[in-house]
């Protein structure tokens, strides 16, 4: 029977049969050459009587899962108690000592293979709020080629 096959009076007793001795709807499809949602349907609409669970054994009530109980919590919690601390005020630099000011960090430009007993970060000094010294921020940021627009041939040229 194809999909679009209407259920001839024939296939209707036979899914009553089949029904009443227990196959599954699956079974019932196969033999009857229609689907099993087909076999679901016909027999909602000719209100079969509902076939029992498969996951849920025969004789067997559905179950309902009684509520957890609460387990005790593992950790006791013990009275907070609050400790006026004074605060600890960072002392003056002495006159004697001057304070060090980092006038340039080193460049952050990785040098060798990350993870190999030669890597290391060039060790030149980084102009001020760059990362880079001037040579690898030459070759970290590049600045692309103005356009030039010319009248040859009507086209667009681009000029270094």
């Amino acid at each position: 029977m194809a999909a679009n096959t209407t259920w001839t009076e024939t296939a209707i007793a036979d899914l009553r049969r089949l029904w009443n001795e227990g196959h599954s709807t699956a079974e019932i499809g196969r033999r009857l050459g229609v689907g099993k949602n087909a076999v679901v349907g016909k027999a909602h609409r000719l209100e079969l009587p509902p076939r029992p669970s498969p996951i849920r054994q025969a004789g067997q009530p559905a179950r309902r899962s009684a509520p957890r109980p609460r387990a005790a919590p593992l950790v006791q919690l013990l009275p907070i108690v609050l400790i006026q601390v004074a605060p600890v005020l960072p002392s003056p630099p002495s006159p004697a000592e001057p304070c060090r000011q980092v006038l340039s960090q080193p460049c952050c430009w990785p040098l060798g293979e990350p993870g190999t007993p030669g890597f290391r970060f060039c060790d030149a000094a980084a102009d001020e709020g760059k990362p880079y010294c001037p040579e690898h921020r030459a070759l970290a940021y590049v600045k692309k080629p103005r356009p030039v627009i010319t009248d040859e041939g009507g086209w667009m040229h681009l000029r270094e």
